[in-house]
């Protein structure tokens, strides 16, 4: 299994390119079921969750094949309406399979979701929007079995909270039903912007995406398109991140700076000099930091994907500070490998109350989830001495190159295997 040592006190220097998303990736890789057309994607990054996913796509009978940034999903029509607890449990963006094969197929059984340990996230915003398309629903040894004899019909669905997942199932699966979709209080999130600009080169009719009105007027049939994947504002996040931690001055290119606003906008505050063009952000560190609070939100809030990281930022900088988990429950196992090197932290309930302290002392720490993994990395690069950050495949689920480019930036860090 493979491990990273990093020697912390290395000051973050250089330029970094921003891979794309893997947060649109997935959900625009299971689009191209829709059509049975040709279709190309560019700016796709290499990750374990994308590898999972072209699997996936394979195995239900849609030729998918990736070279280099790109993947390419060649004509098919025979797809398999079953996606079984050997590649569902391996992500759990897999539940995303739904919409597209009830769309195409009128049936789909998928096995209940595995992913990442971050709380229960049940599924049942997406079933429920389902049953209003017109699907009957029922759980069975394991699997969720949907079908909709009569096909889809578009209605009007409220969800009770703006689930991302959900508003992208529900878009993939109204796309091809009879009608108007109409999804009130829909994720905003730009990741669901970047999969319904795809959905409207292939024919499809939506519109609001991107606000919290989101309307689908369903179409026959969908043809093939090239997309281009969105920047991934969370890898970009990070690395902002990664400059204040080591007192540095990084340089990201190929990213949409409006994308990052709540992240950059809580970094100015701390102090950390930010400048913006068109397609980069730069951050450097001029002076000593200042404490600051987050309060996580749905997008444009404070990105739940970047609390950890922020946590780590916040153990170092002299003074109090507190962080409010509002998205998952059970997101702050990082917490205690924080504590390892050295924070000072406390868990109360939904908050985290953060004294900074002087300096963290590396020591090996253990990756439980994606997130939680950069942040763990991000701490090692400011602690003093050899941090050894362990099970850091939930990091390549959703970082790419990232202990190449950090090394590119002047970091003293190294993959090996044990």
């Amino acid at each position: 299994m493979d491990k990273i040592i990093i020697n912390g006190g290395k000051k973050l220097r250089g330029e970094v390119k921003i891979s794309g998303s893997k947060n649109a990736a997935l959900p625009i890789l299971f689009a191209a079921l829709l059509t049975d057309e040709p279709v190309t994607i560019t700016n796709v990054p290499s990750l374990a969750d994308i590898d999972t996913t072209l699997a996936f796509l394979n195995f239900i009978g849609k030729t998918a094949v990736k070279k280099g940034g790109t993947v390419k999903t060649l004509a098919s029509k025979n797809y398999k309406h079953i996606a079984p607890y050997d590649l569902v449990r391996k992500m759990r963006a897999s539940v995303l399979i739904m919409g597209p094969l009830l769309a195409r197929l009128n049936k789909v059984d998928v096995s209940l979701p595995g992913g990442c340990a971050i709380g229960a996230r049940p599924i049942d915003i997406h079933l429920d929007a389902f049953r209003q398309l017109g699907a009957n629903i029922e759980v069975e040894s394991g699997y969720v079995k949907t079908a909709a004899e009569k096909g889809l019909f578009g209605a009007n669905i409220n969800f009770r909270f703006p689930s991302v997942g959900a508003t992208e199932n529900i878009m993939l699966a109204a796309v091809l039903a009879k009608g108007k979709t109409k999804i009130i209080n829909a994720a905003k999130e730009p990741e669901i912007a970047d999969m319904a600009d795809m959905l409207n080169k292939m024919g499809a009719k939506v519109s609001g995406a991107g606000t919290k009105t989101i309307t689908i007027e369903g179409v026959e049939k969908l043809h093939g398109c090239t997309h281009r994947v969105i920047p991934d504002r969370i890898e970009a996040a990070t690395y902002l991140i990664a400059a204040a931690i080591t007192k540095g001055s990084v340089v990201l290119k190929d990213v949409v700076p409006e994308h990052l606003k709540a992240v950059s906008g809580k970094l100015k505050k701390c102090g950390m000099s930010i400048k913006e063009t068109k397609n980069s952000v730069s951050a450097k560190w001029v002076k000593d930091l200042k404490p600051c609070d987050i309060s996580t939100e749905v997008y444009p809030g404070f990105p739940t994907d970047v609390q950890a990281q922020w946590m780590a930022l916040m153990c170092i900088l002299k003074g109090k500070s507190c962080v409010k988990e509002n998205v998952f429950e059970n997101r702050f196992l990082h917490v205690a490998e924080l504590q390892r090197l050295g924070a000072d932290l406390a868990v109360d309930g939904k908050f985290v109350n953060i004294k900074g302290v002087e300096k963290l002392s590396g020591a090996p720490v253990m990756v439980s989830d994606l997130r939680a993994g950069a942040a763990l990395v991000l701490a090692g690069l400011a602690a003093e001495g050899k941090s050894t950050v362990n099970r850091i495949y939930h990091l390549d689920r959703g970082y790419e190159s990232l202990e190449k480019k950090l090394k590119k930036l002047g970091a003293d860090i190294k993959r090996t295997r044990t």
